[in-house]
């Protein structure tokens, strides 16, 4: 099961939203505290913003899944902050007139798309991270049979708990809802 290339891309993008504000900001004329490119800023900003809604409306509009059992869980949300590197560049000289960066970071960006795309990683997201996402690499039962996944989820759930899970990709899911095993529903 492979993520639709388009839903890939706009979860990719707006991973970046945040880089790309760091981006506009540098683009501000320090006398007039206006763009010095506006075109250029309105469709980044507009990419970005229309990207970033796309993927949290998504994330908030997937109800449904199978209940599994979780067995072993632990934290991987730090995996999220990979996305760091590409923020490097934001400290060095950027100029959003210079075509030639322009292309340069574009053919990057397309890189590091077609590695997450292909490895299934596309969910590692810091925009989910700044609106409360986990990611957790997970084993679970699924009926009679023992999974491993990594799983995306806005609620905290730990061994013993139950989750619905919906399926993303080839090991990635999200957590629809978390039932908490009794002991800890008493607390």
């Amino acid at each position: 099961m492979q993520l639709h290339f388009l839903s890939a891309l706009a979860i990719f993008i707006s991973g970046y939203a945040p880089l790309g504000l760091i981006l506009l900001v540098k683009d501000l004329n320090e006398k007039t505290f206006w763009f010095e490119h506006p075109l250029r800023v309105a469709v980044i900003a507009a990419l970005f913003v229309l990207c970033a809604l796309i993927t949290l409306s998504a994330a908030n509009n997937i109800k449904q899944g199978v209940s599994v059992k979780i067995n072993r869980v632990s934290n991987k949300s730090a995996d999220m902050f990979t996305y760091t590197i590409p923020y490097m560049m934001s400290f060095y000289k950027f100029d959003l007139g210079d075509w030639k960066l322009l292309v340069c970071l574009f053919i990057f960006l397309s890189l590091l798309f077609i590695l997450s795309y292909r490895t299934q990683n596309v969910f590692v997201n810091p925009v989910l991270a700044l609106a409360g996402y986990g990611l957790y690499d997970c084993q679970f039962k699924e009926g009679a049979q023992e999974k491993q996944g990594l799983l995306l989820s806005k609620d905290h759930f730990q061994v013993g708990d139950h989750c619905a899970i919906k399926r993303l990709s080839n090991l990635m899911y999200f957590v629809t809802k978390v039932q908490q095993k009794e002991s800890q529903r008493d607390d």
